[in-house]
C-alpha cells in the first residue's frame, strides 16, 4: 500500500472476486471501467480508472468531474449528474 495515498483501495469489494494477485486486481478494475464507460455513455456521462489512484472519475460530457470511492458512491452520483434514475441492471446491459 502507497503510504502518501492509501493506493490500492481496501480489498474486498465483491467485484475483486477471483482475483488472488496485484495484476489480476488492476485488470480486474480496468474492465471494471470499461463496462461503467458501456453502462454511463447513454446518460452522457463516462468513467475513468487509470489505476494509480483510489476511486473512479466520473465526467460529463460538458467537462464536469468527480471523484468516487465506491461503486455504490458511483451510481449516486450519476444519478445526480445525468439528472435521472440510472438502473445498471438494466436486461440491455446484462449480455455485454
Amino acid at each position: 500500500m502507497c503510504n502518501a495515498c492509501g493506493n490500492p483501495a481496501a480489498p474486498g469489494h465483491w467485484t475483486d472476486a477471483g482475483t488472488t494477485t496485484p495484476g489480476d486486481r488492476l485488470r480486474a478494475r480496468f474492465h471494471r471501467a470499461a463496462v461503467l464507460r458501456n453502462v454511463l455513455r447513454p446518460y452522457g456521462l463516462t468513467a475513468h480508472d487509470d489505476g494509480s489512484v483510489p476511486g473512479i472519475q466520473l465526467s460529463t460530457l460538458s467537462g464536469a468531474v468527480t471523484m468516487v470511492d465506491t461503486l455504490e458512491d458511483l451510481w449516486q452520483e450519476a444519478e445526480r449528474l445525468a439528472g435521472r434514475k440510472i438502473d445498471p441492471l438494466d436486461p440491455r446491459y446484462l449480455n455485454d
